[in-house]
């Protein structure tokens, strides 16, 4: 693991999504920006100190003399965003696969430069757009598939926090700090830190393809340098019309993400803080409460499921979910035999390039007088 020591949230979670099922075991790291916080970040882990490093560039070099048997499998990054591309590529080009935190990276030429790095190295690399774990989300993705709502012709998603709702940069919040610096987290503020999480979940619920938005992005805490409110419409490829907004100054919420898909036969809704139900809307029947755990739901939300219904999973299981579909990818290519696409169900590079791409384009059409912008 890169980053995640003390003091970080995302890192913390990670591992114990990675822990959760047994399939892997963190063996070393550079958990923070300093030496003395790094060592300590390890110590409290249980690192060996042979394997507890300053900095990633020493972890990596060690790793490169271990013989392939010893060495690491992965690497996890779990930084501040401005560091995901320099790292990302270092240990993919040595043929060590890699897990990242998103965004992936600040710009789209970083983007294709990890595109082309994978390409040559055939290291397995995920983005931890979390989400997609979720069993309920993954039934949606199956139910748009398989044509349970017809053709679809809307998507309205909308993610809203509350945390960012005063100026707590100001002060010693590590989190708000890098999130809403521009040399750290990028060009982009709220629309980066949750909006791109939205953008995933639409593209993988409905498999549809941008072709343009509009952008509005506002800081509306005084003097805050990055966007803390992001509206968007969105328009794809086949006609289908779209709606996304990102919010982190909506006072009174806490992670509501929410998910509505309405197709020519029927509607689907999902929302984050209420995982384990899927509401499907048909136009000639009935709404039906779908809820995990249920015998009747497709292959890939019963893969993804641990407990039986009505005992409740969430957001560490679905975080864990990603790192499953990695793993299965990884073991498969050391055994020389093609991964099961079922089980080796994980967001790719491929899906975080785009996601770079989407917060490039709506920070482009925010600053322009046409506002509508080609993606």
């Amino acid at each position: 693991m890169v980053g995640g020591g003390q003091g970080a949230f995302i890192g913390a979670v990670h591992r114990q999504a990675l822990a959760l099922d047994g399939q892997a075991e963190l063996v070393a790291g550079a958990l923070s920006s300093t030496p003395e916080r790094a060592y300590a970040s390890g110590r409290e882990l249980g690192l060996a100190d042979a394997r507890n490093h300053a900095d990633w560039q020493s972890l990596l070099d060690d790793e490169l003399k271990r013989t392939p048997d010893e060495r690491i499998d992965f690497v996890t990054i779990v930084t501040p965003n401005h560091l995901h591309h320099s790292v990302a590529r270092a240990f993919a080009a040595a043929g060590i696969h890699v897990v990242c935190d998103k965004p992936l990276v600040h710009t789209s030429e970083q983007a294709q430069d990890l595109v082309e790095t994978v390409a040559r190295s055939g290291s397995v690399f995920g983005v931890t757009y979390n989400y997609s774990g979720y069993p309920m989300v993954r039934e949606a993705r199956d139910l748009v598939a398989g044509g349970a709502i017809g053709e679809v012709r809307k998507v309205v998603v909308d993610y809203h926090q509350g945390w960012l709702a005063t100026r707590l940069e100001g002060g010693d919040n590590k989190q708000a700090g890098w999130r809403t610096d521009p040399a750290r987290s990028g060009a982009a503020g709220a629309l980066g830190d949750i909006g791109s999480h939205a953008e995933n979940l639409v593209a993988t619920v409905t498999g549809l393809e941008l072709e343009s938005l509009c952008a509005d992005l506002s800081a509306l805490v005084p003097d805050r340098r990055l966007d803390d409110d992001a509206s968007l419409l969105l328009r794809f490829k086949g006609g289908a019309r779209g709606v996304l907004v990102a919010s982190q100054i909506a006072v009174g919420c806490e992670n509501d993400l929410r998910l509505r898909v309405f197709g020519s036969t029927g509607t689907l809704d999902w929302r984050q803080e209420q995982p384990e139900m899927l509401v499907h809307a048909p136009l000639d029947g009935p709404r039906r409460l779908l809820t995990r755990g249920s015998p009747w739901l497709g292959a890939s939300a019963r893969l993804a499921t641990r407990l039986p219904a009505g005992h409740p999973e969430g957001f560490i299981e679905a975080f864990a979910n990603v790192y499953l579909g990695v793993i299965a990818h990884i073991r498969a290519l050391q055994q020389g035999v093609a991964p099961d696409p079922l089980r080796a169900d994980y967001p790719t590079l491929a899906d975080g390039a785009r996601g770079v791409r989407f917060i490039e384009k709506a920070v482009e059409s925010a600053a322009s007088a046409q506002k509508w912008t080609a993606f």
